[in-house]
């Protein structure tokens, strides 16, 4: 119904990005600069947006850091691990996927997002 002045998305598509409760405090659906967009806040999302990313720029930075530190002192570094995926090589295809390694719905069952690193 009205598809036409919803650029003829299907209700999935309309409502793929609704806010939802009691979600991880990383959900996408969180982002603050699309929280904006979405409410017409143009000039206000795209400041938050370059916040983000510069903040998003300066966690790399500090891992690579990690890790040329790590090297020169010979020791491993693990660099980011998921907390709720694991990457894997497929037996089939020998792609690299990502496989759903548990704890996301216990953690949203009980409401502990303590693991979760803060992203936005």
């Amino acid at each position: 119904e009205n598809a036409e002045n919803m650029y003829f998305f299907s209700d999935l598509a309309l409502t793929l990005n609704e806010p939802e409760e009691r979600v991880a405090p990383t959900d996408s659906r969180l982002r603050p600069d699309q929280r904006l967009m979405e409410s017409g806040r143009w000039d206000e999302a795209s400041v938050e947006k370059q916040r983000l990313e510069e903040k998003q720029r300066a966690v790399r930075r500090r891992r690579e850091a990690e890790a040329v530190e790590a090297l020169e002192e010979g020791k491993d570094y693990e660099g980011y691990i998921p907390l709720w995926f694991e990457r894997k090589v497929d037996a089939v295809t020998g792609e690299l996927i990502c496989v759903y390694k548990g704890g996301y719905w216990e953690a949203k069952d009980k409401q502990d997002w303590s693991t979760c690193p803060d992203i936005f």
